[in-house]
């Protein structure tokens, strides 16, 4: 069995390349099977635990079973840094996800004692849009630049709405879905904490604006009898 691994960001780095051709693989093989041997063959990559898989656009579990030639991207995580550090969400977490979100999980990872606001937006599927009936949405997105660009606009919050003073401190978090999501589900959460609510206020207003603006992630709206991805002649 072979394959060919697409590496980005520091994966890429620690390769010293963009990808790797890995043949003589056993079958059956899984994602998780392969990030174990590619860990064996190629320890300059380290631990492969926290990368996610892509296979074409759509991040893919674990124990997706691979196929005889296919191309499967690795991403390391995003959002950098140390997870859930006291840095980290002073910066801004961002994370990419395919599974559904869970918006009172991202407020618990945001709150701390120091902060007396805590602002949770949560951006669902509707089921109307343009006066047509929705289906689902299915998100695409350029992992290895939303990352970057999601840090930017963290960088921007912060200089508007954040500060060194601790009356001003803030804690982002940050979850987008890819893949199918449903009518109802959510496809965004956004979670702001700091010691009083203005800042936590305007922060996660401020996000959710920036992030529709340029985040490169795409929505693609499914309808009865069509589909049109949003922001294409609409």
């Amino acid at each position: 069995m072979k394959l060919t691994v697409l590496l980005f960001a520091s994966l890429r780095e620690r390769a010293g390349r963009e990808a790797l051709e890995v043949a003589g693989l056993s079958e059956p093989l899984d994602v998780a099977g392969l990030k174990r041997e590619l860990e064996r063959r190629h320890p300059e990559l380290g631990s492969l635990s926290s990368a996610r898989g892509v296979l074409g656009t759509r991040y893919v579990a674990d124990a997706t079973a691979l196929e005889d030639g296919a191309e499967l991207a690795l991403l390391p995580p995003v959002s950098g840094g140390a997870p859930d550090s006291d840095e980290a969400l002073a910066r801004g977490l961002f994370e990419l996800r395919a599974e559904p979100l869970d918006p009172d999980a991202c407020r618990m990872r945001v709150e701390d004692p120091a902060c007396g606001a805590c602002v949770v937006f949560t951006g669902l599927t509707r089921e109307t849009s343009r006066g047509r009936r929705v289906l689902r949405l299915e998100y695409e997105a350029f992992g290895a630049m939303a990352g970057p660009e999601m840090a930017r606009i963290f960088e921007r919050c912060r200089a508007e709405h954040g500060g060194s003073a601790p009356e001003r401190r803030l804690r982002m978090l940050v979850q987008h879905r890819t893949g199918a999501v449903e009518v109802g589900q959510p496809s965004v959460v956004i979670a702001v904490a700091s010691p009083h609510r203005d800042s936590a206020f305007l922060a996660c207003r401020f996000l959710i604006d920036e992030l529709k603006r340029s985040l490169p992630v795409w929505k693609k709206e499914h309808y009865e009898g069509g589909s049109a991805w949003v922001g294409e002649g609409s």
